[in-house]
This record gives C-alpha cells, structure tokens and sequence, in this order.
C-alpha cells in the first residue's frame, strides 16, 4: 500500500485512533471543569446566565463523553491486535496503569455522570453541584493515568527485566517518572486552553451574527480571561518540559530544532524556518538566529545542544516531520498569547464584544487548541521513535506478525468507519453549538421547565429547531 510496510500501517493506524481519540478527551477535560465553575457562580450569585450556560455546554460535554469513550476503547483493543509483542514485554506496567485508570476515573465519572445530566430537577442543588464536581475530577484523575502510562515510556523507571519482560518494583517510580509531571501539567493546560478557544469562537461567532445577549457575552469574557492567564502559564511548563526532553531525549531535542553538528564549538543557533533533510544530513533553508537555541534551550550562552549526528542513523527521529509539528505548535501557543493581550486591551477601552477583526480573529482561532495538542503529540511520540519504550524496546520489535493485506484493509476500514461515526457525532455536536445558550431575553426559546424561558436542562436537546431559529436571527 503505497510502498508501506506492516509496520508503517500499523503505526499509522494506532495514530490515526489516537488522534482521533484525543480531541473529545481535551475537550471534555476543559468543559468537565469549566462546568462545575459555572455551576459554582450559579449558586454563589444566583444569576441565571450561569445556568443558562451550564445547560447549553452540558449538552455538548455529553456529546463528547460518548464520542470520547468509543473512540478510547478502540485503541486498547489495538494494543493485543497489532502491538502484542509490546504488551507482552511492559503489559505487567501498562496494564494495571491502565486498569487504575478505570477503577478510578472510568468509575467516578460514570458514577456521577447520570446525575450531573438528568439530575438538574430531581436532586437538591448542592448535591447535583457534588457530582458535577466529581465528574471535573474524574477527568483529571483519567489524565493522570493515561499519561503516567505514556510519560513510563518515554522515561522508563522502577523496573526490572526478568525472562524478556518488564517487571514493576517500585511503583512510585514507575508512576512519577522523570518526565511525567510535566507532561501532566503539560496536557491538562493544553485542553483547558482548548476549551477556552472553543468556547470563545462560538461566542464569537455569534456575536458576529448579531446574536448579542449576556449569556454570549459571559462565553467570551470567561474564555478570553482563560486565554489571557493560562496561555502564557502553558509556555512557562514548555519551556520546564523541554529542559527535562533535553536531559532524557536529547535525541528529540536535537530533531525538534533540525540541528546536526556541533564541530564548530560555538553556541547553538535557533533555526526558525528550514528544512531537514535525513537523507542530505542537514537542514537546507535555513533561517536561523545565532546561540539563541542555547540560551532556550540551556538557559546559558556556552553550551550546545545535542546534535543529530552524535546519534547513529538508526536511533535519529524523523526530524523533518518533528521540526515542523513542534513550531505549529509553539507557533498557535504565540498566537494564542496575542489573543489574550488583544482582548486585555479591548475590555479596557470598551471594544471587547464589539470588534470585528477581533471576533474573526477568535472564530479563527477555534480550533487552534485542538490542532496544537495534534501537533504536540505527533511531535512527543515521533520524536521517541525509533522507541516504543525509550532505550527497552523499539518500535520495530513492538508489532504484531500481521502481512500487510490485513493492515491495509483494517486501516481502510478504520478511516471510513471513524469518518463516518465520528463525522455524524461532530456535525451534531456543531448543530448544538450553533444553536447557542438561549436566555429568554428576546430571542425564541426553548422551555427548560414548568415556567421557565431558558436553555432546557435535558441533555442531548433544543438541536432540533436549529433552522427555524436561525432564520429568526437572520431577519432581526
């Protein structure tokens, strides 16, 4: 298939589920979170914007819940499938990871799921508060796990290897391993700034089509305080995780810079654009600024990078892919720095709701939280390669036997099923966020109870006269 081998197949396969996989977690983390603060200033001030907020986003988390466990539990089967060989090896690690995962999280979520989502009339508030705020922590502690099994395979620690297979002895080590703190850190921040875009492009959005009600206005405000403390803060435990990715993967490091000699004793240069080429050993185009690599990347002037030709052939990362994921990413995190600065100075003087170029600007930038997450991990799990489990196990070594018939007709299968399901999932999830949170302030609604003009409290609902109430808009 396209001069493929198994190998490549299966490994674009696992990472076509997992990047797949990942929007829905990133988003249901931010929105977990941000609905139990809803919901807490809805009690603390009794304002109704915060419950008219908390029912519309409630609505997609749902969405996203669903989407996100179906999605996950494809790549645990893909582990025994195509990666049997690295589950035999560390299973005895990943595995009760994995299970803590769901003993745990999985459980507490789904515990106080149904209360959160049908429970709004039928428990007192205090207690559907309570469960709001257990399913926020569930998603935080289903982080945890997930990423301490990563962060285990890229900084392998607290094991033994007896008879060809990983065997935990400290699992205080195995969990806290060197890199992953910050990976923690790292992705919880990711998906709560990708919330917080998600949220202000929809507020944005229509804000741009006129509709201009204080529910929409809350969105935005809430969302550009998000962008404005959390993006830099998110640079900040960059910066900590690339420090750690220098001391244990100087490899990654030196792929993710495109830097290949050292001989000239120098300081090493920040190449900003260019183009490495594996083959030619060095990056062609390049345009760079002398020693500032060594002052990010060592916080001195003296000292230099590691540099992809201390590395053999055979243990180098794909540099041209890792170069360009890791500055889309940094790249949308500047972006997303601007953007918070931006609306700082328009809430000052006034123009924060009223801005076009800003609105566009922020409808723009939507999806820009997802995609760098896409770009991050893409450049965390190529950059280890060729290691499954980073200086144990490579990747070559971790696959199942399957011939590449198997692996091109499954991954064939995969894209139209996962575009198919997924797809319908989205459109859906996109019909709810065009409908917008209904306040009862001279717009149509929607009844959300006995007496009630606002956002109905059953979730999965209202998308149904999405047309009908566009049109509305369209002729105010």
């Amino acid at each position: 298939m396209f001069g493929l081998e198994a190998l490549d197949l299966a490994r674009i396969q696992f990472a076509f589920t997992v990047s797949f996989h990942i929007l829905f977690p990133a988003i249901t983390i931010g929105l977990a979170s941000y609905l139990a603060v809803l919901e807490g200033l809805w009690l603390k001030s009794g304002e109704e914007v915060y419950r008219d907020l908390y029912h519309f986003w409630s609505k997609i988390f749902a969405v996203n819940f669903g989407m996100g466990v179906v999605s996950g539990l494809v790549m645990a089967y893909q582990f025994g499938t195509n990666w049997s060989a690295f589950s035999d090896f560390a299973g005895a690690v990943t595995g009760p990871l994995l299970t803590y995962e769901v003993l745990t999280a999985f459980f507490l979520e789904a515990g106080f799921l149904g209360v959160m989502l049908f429970g709004w009339n039928r428990v007192g508030p205090g207690l559907h508060f309570f469960s709001t705020l257990m399913v926020a922590i569930g998603t935080l502690i289903s982080t945890f796990w997930i990423l301490a099994s990563n962060s285990w395979m890229h900084t392998p620690q607290g094991f033994e290897i007896v008879d060809g297979r990983v065997i935990p002895v400290d699992w205080l080590a195995v969990i806290f391993n060197p890199s992953f703190p910050y990976r923690l850190l790292h992705m919880a921040t990711a998906a709560f700034l990708a919330t917080a875009f998600f949220v202000g492009a929809s507020a944005a959005w229509h804000l741009l089509r006129g509709r201009d009600n204080p529910a929409i206005r809350k969105m935005l405000s809430m969302a550009m305080w998000m962008a404005l403390i959390v993006a830099p803060v998110q640079a900040f435990i960059g910066d900590l995780h690339g420090l750690n990715t220098l001391n244990y993967q100087p490899a990654k490091i030196a792929a993710m810079e495109g830097h290949w000699d050292n001989g000239s004793g120098e300081p090493t240069p920040l190449i900003l654009f260019g183009w490495p080429d594996m083959a030619r050993e060095e990056t062609r185009f390049k345009l760079e600024i002398p020693a500032l690599g060594s002052l990010i990347l060592t916080h001195s002037l003296d000292k230099q990078v590691p540099a992809l030709k201390e590395f053999a052939p055979e243990d180098r990362p794909n540099s041209t892919l890792v170069f360009w994921t890791f500055r889309v990413m940094v790249g949308l995190g500047l972006l997303m720095i601007a953007t918070g600065l931006w609306s700082l100075w328009l809430r000052r003087h006034g123009g924060l709701f009223r801005s076009r170029a800003f609105l566009h600007l922020v409808v723009w930038m939507g999806p820009s939280g997802l995609i760098a997450i896409l770009a991050g991990w893409f450049t965390t799990e190529v950059g280890r390669q060729p290691w499954v489990v980073y200086g144990l196990m490579r990747t070559a070594d971790a696959a199942s036997g399957h011939g590449l018939a198997q692996m091109s007709l499954t991954l064939a299968l995969f894209v139209l099923v996962y575009f198919s399901l997924f797809g319908v999932g989205f459109g859906y999830m996109m019909r709810l966020v065009r409908k917008g949170p209904v306040t009862g302030e001279g717009e149509d609604v929607v009844a959300g109870g006995p007496g009630q003009q606002h956002t109905p409290s059953r979730p999965l609902s209202a998308a149904e006269d999405e047309d009908q109430d566009d049109l509305q808009v369209e002729r105010s």
